[in-house]
């Protein structure tokens, strides 16, 4: 039993080198997977500060979880297209013939997106400090805020994958996941919710992008978490259980085709 895990566990390490050396020799993607979200912080704070009114807080300190969720929802389409071009060219067809764990494919493309995604917060947050962002967050504090963030990371890889396993193609894989990074723009990630017209509202408050929007901002800014922490932790590992589940079934479906 030992020995089938360490195997399992050598195998998706394999397949996360895989995926990080794809993204390697395709420079250009991985410059811009960099390059965007240090822009968008950029044009957020420049052009849209001096005139956004957001209480309390500096909008700098309130923009910034807003920022890393919806770079991260632009960031997870590169893993439905290269699950995409793997189920289309074959690859995972040649994997099946080989003496690898079937799981380890999907999880080395989880394993890599998530390590990539968590880069990505970093650079924003570093961006963040270099304009003006002035978080109160301890250790502990901080530690939470990469949970949350790895959980909601792997909450939408999985669900990037299991999009790039139904799909008819890669373009179609990256219209689908358009909803992963515009989600943010209506919950309180750019704007107070009660500023917003009242069915707006409702749904800001009511989906599920909102509360981990302020559990990362009150987890930075040492704020209150009030009941959005629980709420993140209900929203997300049901959404982590069910893209999960509906990832593995597809892609059994598709080794027995």
């Amino acid at each position: 039993m030992k020995t089938k895990i360490r195997n399992g566990l050598s195998d998706i390490w394999i397949m996360f080198w895989r995926c990080t050396l794809n993204a390697i020799r395709n420079p250009e993607t991985l410059v811009m997977s960099i390059v965007a979200p240090a822009t968008l912080m950029f044009l957020f704070v420049s052009v849209f500060g001096g005139a956004m009114n957001v209480g309390d807080y500096d909008f700098t300190n309130f923009i910034v979880p807003g920022i890393i969720l919806q770079c991260i929802g632009q960031g997870v389409v590169s893993t439905a297209t290269s699950v995409n071009s793997d189920l289309k060219g074959g690859i995972i067809n040649r994997f099946r013939t080989m003496p690898i764990a079937k799981s380890a494919v999907l999880s080395g493309h989880v394993l890599a997106a998530t390590i990539r995604n968590l880069l990505i917060a970093f650079v924003i947050i570093a961006v963040a400090f270099l304009m003006g962002f002035r978080p109160d967050a301890n250790l502990f504090q901080w530690l939470g805020v990469i949970g949350i963030l790895t959980l909601y990371i792997l909450a939408v890889t999985w669900i990037s994958v299991f999009v790039g396993l139904t799909v008819s193609s890669s373009e179609s894989a990256i219209s689908i996941l358009a909803l992963v990074s515009i989600l943010p723009f209506f919950s309180s990630g750019f704007a107070p919710t009660e500023t917003m017209p009242a069915a707006l509202q409702s749904f800001a408050n009511h989906q599920p992008m909102t509360p981990v929007i302020e559990t990362l901002r009150a987890l930075m800014l040492n704020g209150e978490l009030g009941k959005n922490l629980q709420l993140t932790l209900i929203w997300w590992i049901a959404i982590l259980v069910i893209a999960y589940l509906a990832s593995i079934q597809a892609y059994k479906r598709k080794l027995t085709i």
